[in-house]
């Protein structure tokens, strides 16, 4: 657990978190739209181990965390939702 809370403070500002199924495949995808969108050539880390998902305190996946808060879990945003929740937490 302990690795867990290490990985969740590390790395990538934006992440999707899940197992990797279709809906948070299309999460990544919206948010890398999103980025590229506003000029921001940050990476995107799809966390897919469920110790570093719990770790976030999330239960339903898809799930995404911009700056490590999570900003969204349990559905699939649009682009354009991803760009409003970059702009409202990134300034």
């Amino acid at each position: 657990m302990a690795q867990a809370e290490k990985a969740k403070t590390g790395g990538s500002a934006v992440k999707v978190l899940g197992s990797g199924c279709a809906k948070c495949n299309a999460l990544e995808a919206a948010a890398s739209e999103a980025l590229k969108e506003l000029g921001m050539d940050t990476e995107i880390d799809h966390v897919t181990d469920f110790a570093q998902i719990a770790a976030y305190g999330v239960m339903t996946t898809p799930a995404l965390v911009v700056d490590g808060k999570v900003v969204s879990f349990g559905k699939v945003l649009k682009k354009e939702e991803v760009v409003q929740i970059l702009q409202k937490t990134r300034g």
